[in-house]
């Protein structure tokens, strides 16, 4: 990741150089989780009985070993959350405003009407789309702003709202984008046996407990030893933790899921087109919108990477807490971050060109 305490010059960066600030784990994410696809196809064939095993301590409806491998995705970008630095973003109501009509408005019913448009006859890879609309990144968002040179007080305060927002609305936003949106259109819609509770409970599991121990960790952390030992010695130590626990969950998942991948390649395709064209037409709205509603490079960049970004650990939570870890709800989640990666990294590299050409007045 980019060493959080850099200041480049706004004009230093070129787009050539993007992969350069990734680390090493980072810039080689798309091949890890291929690699941890593979390996779980072939824990799944010389394995028998791992379902028994992973399925023997549960969190709620979840495996122990999975429920932890989520846990750990989301604590280590939620402890770079500077929480008590937020005041003088949170004054920005421009920025505020378009941020929560694209992410919370504009973005679930986008990724709503791409599921039902591609995936008409797939109940099941529809709702996991559907889920996945309705929460935005938390995570891999801070990655992507800051390649770009986005505003990183935006960026955090972005974060911090969308976390808490998870937490109060996802259960509602569910059930509104699975059941009595598709009820009031006349859709035949996949019955989907859930409560606003088991949703509720989920959330607050996977997102509400790394959110708590992200705000301590950071609020002891400084206490302690100081802002600059936490952000420039403790959380590079912590961050690869994240990319870990995604792909200890990749690998377990397909270990599960292999039998249905193989058998049918082409739904995994199926599910990848609304996907990518997901990504970039809520980045391209974003950026659009930024940048005629007058906002600066950094907070259009900001506002773009955060509309377009998408929290797959929490779907894929959800997924497997009410359908199951072998879920075809559960798999649409898994083939999320495949897609999402090379995209967006490709459009920091759009967004560094752009910048140049739309931004010239007013640089960084």
């Amino acid at each position: 990741m980019p060493d959080p305490g850099s200041d480049r010059p706004a004009g230093a960066a070129q787009p050539s150089g993007v992969l350069v600030h990734l680390s090493w784990l980072d810039r080689l994410l798309p091949l890890w989780i291929l690699l941890a696809m593979a390996a779980g196809l072939l824990l799944g064939r010389l394995v028998p009985g791992l379902q028994a095993v992973l399925g023997a301590v549960q969190v709620g409806h979840t495996s122990l070993p999975i429920a932890l491998g989520l846990l750990l995705m989301m604590y280590p970008v939620l402890a770079k959350v500077r929480y008590g630095e937020l005041g003088s973003m949170a004054r920005d109501r421009r920025l505020l405003t378009l941020t929560l009509g694209l992410t919370w408005g504009l973005g679930p019913l986008l990724m709503f009407t791409l599921a039902w448009l591609f995936l008409p006859d797939q109940p099941a890879f529809r709702t996991g789309l559907i889920l996945i609309g309705i929460a935005p990144c938390i995570a891999m968002v801070l990655i992507w702003i800051e390649l770009a040179e986005g505003n990183r007080e935006a960026a955090a305060l972005l974060v911090a709202i969308n976390s808490i927002l998870q937490v109060l609305i996802y259960a509602l936003l569910g059930s509104f984008y699975l059941q009595i949106l598709p009820a009031w259109l006349g859709l035949d819609s996949q019955v989907v046996r859930f409560s606003f509770g088991e949703i509720a409970r989920a959330v607050l599991i996977f997102l509400g407990i790394p959110l708590v121990a992200g705000f301590l960790t950071r609020l002891i952390g400084v206490r302690l030893k100081g802002r600059r030992w936490y952000e420039q010695r403790f959380l590079p130590r912590i961050s690869p933790l994240a990319l870990y626990g995604l792909l200890f969950t990749i690998v377990v998942m397909f270990a599960l899921q292999g039998q249905a991948i193989t058998s049918d390649p082409a739904q995994v395709i199926k599910v990848a087109i609304p996907l990518l064209l997901y990504f970039v037409l809520m980045w391209g709205i974003a950026f659009t919108v930024g940048k005629t509603s007058g906002l600066d490079y950094p907070r259009t960049s900001a506002l773009a990477f955060t509309a377009a970004g998408n929290n797959f650990e929490l779907a894929i939570a959800v997924c497997i807490s009410i359908w199951g870890v072998t879920s075809p709800q559960a798999l649409a989640g898994v083939i999320g971050p495949l897609i999402e990666v090379p995209v967006l990294v490709a459009l920091v590299y759009v967004s560094l060109w752009l910048r140049g050409l739309l931004f010239a007045a007013a640089p960084g």
